[in-house]
């Protein structure tokens, strides 16, 4: 059980637990468009939806996940969480969303698997979570092009490593930069992750930034304490 201020997530079901990257993109996606509807691709614990649920006025909160355990698992956090009467949560892959879409989102989010090292672990669940081949970036984008609203927001968050190729991608499929924030673990650290938010429109202005996450061992910095407050207990 992992308890954050306004909700509680089982997690035991899951491949991949709840992590910074989830809960980074949860906090940091932006929601000034007000969105009425909201797609959750890959949701894992279902986190990234519920702290949007928490964050947002949006009625219709959907979530895709391919693995039957965590499908499940999220079913159950949704239906525990004061937001059930909002979220929804799909057992399908994304490629079989695709194919039939029934509505547009004014904000689609995803921490999508992206372990793209040659290696396979033990553990198939675990595996499928975490390699790209469960969802090439390339799906991933055509599918927020398709689904997302005139002036909805797609969100992600992506190693640094692969922000290049994943605008360049994006920009295929006419989806434009709106704000950048690059999230590094410490001030002496690299770049680790790249938190990602895109439109249909081609930004003149687009907001490049970097969020630090602490300056030493649970020492947060000021900037993530802020982004973080309204979920973590401790902050």
């Amino acid at each position: 059980m992992f308890s954050f201020k306004q909700f509680s997530i089982q997690q035991d079901r899951c491949a991949m637990k709840i992590g910074t990257d989830g809960v980074l993109l949860g906090a940091w996606t932006p929601i000034e468009n007000n969105p009425f509807s909201i797609l959750d691709i890959g949701a894992g614990t279902g986190v990234i939806a519920l702290m949007l649920a928490q964050r947002s006025n949006a009625e219709q909160i959907d979530a895709l996940e391919i693995d039957e355990e965590a499908y499940e698992q999220s079913v159950d956090n949704f239906e525990n969480s004061p937001w059930s009467d909002r979220l929804f949560c799909f057992h399908a892959g994304l490629d079989e969303f695709v194919e039939e879409p029934e509505d547009e989102y004014d904000l689609i989010v995803s921490n999508p698997p992206f372990y793209t090292e040659d290696y396979k672990s033990e553990n198939e669940q675990r595996d499928l979570a975490r390699f790209t081949d469960a969802m090439p970036f390339e799906d991933l984008i055509e599918a927020a092009a398709l689904l997302l609203s005139e002036n909805g927001i797609f969100s992600a968050i992506i190693p640094f490593k692969e922000e290049e190729l994943f605008l360049a991608l994006a920009k295929e499929y006419e989806l434009y930069p709106l704000k950048i924030t690059r999230v590094k673990g410490t001030p002496n650290t690299e770049i680790k992750r790249s938190l990602l938010a895109l439109s249909r429109n081609e930004n003149a202005i687009i907001t490049i930034d970097e969020l630090i996450i602490e300056t030493s061992r649970h020492q947060y910095t000021p900037e993530y304490i802020e982004l973080t407050k309204d979920f973590y207990l401790k902050m």
